[in-house]
């Protein structure tokens, strides 16, 4: 289920994120297929956007939120920790694609720890966490780091 992410000023689209491997049975979701222009990347709207769905997901009953990434991507491993998953593990030789394996790093949010990362994103995302000059004054991972 693929979602959108729209610039509010230009109502131009710079990103799609979507929910994968949606098990209503086992009440688990997964984020995924994350592209985000250069417009959107390292902005508050992009937190703001994996904030929203991590959000629904939670609204929506789901007991367990999940992030996978290639463990060679340091910058999808470092948003995971940046915005409170918890590491779970590696799959080794999950995939195989390029000529290569690739071992998949697992992380989760589970429902119990979602009303404290709720707290820590909306202290973040609040105005009066940026200066005049807008850079963040508290940063995600110290208040997400607390969450945990």
């Amino acid at each position: 289920m693929f979602h959108a992410v729209i610039d509010k000023i230009t109502e131009q689209a710079i990103g799609v994120a979507s929910y994968m491997r949606i098990n209503p049975g086992c009440a688990s979701i997964e984020v995924g297929n994350i592209n985000f222009s250069p417009l959107l990347q390292r902005t508050r709207a992009s937190t703001e956007s994996m904030y929203l769905l991590m959000q629904r997901a939670f609204e929506l009953g789901y007991r367990r939120y999940e992030w996978k990434c290639d463990a060679l991507n340091t910058p999808s491993n470092d948003a995971a920790k940046r915005l409170g998953f918890t590491y779970e593990g590696t799959f080794r030789q999950a995939l195989h694609y390029k000529n290569r394996n690739r071992d998949t790093a697992w992380y989760s949010v589970i429902d119990q720890q979602w009303p404290a990362l709720k707290a820590a994103f909306e202290a973040w995302l609040n105005p009066d966490n940026f200066d005049v000059e807008g850079l963040q004054i508290q940063s995600l991972s110290e208040l997400t780091a607390v969450a945990m």
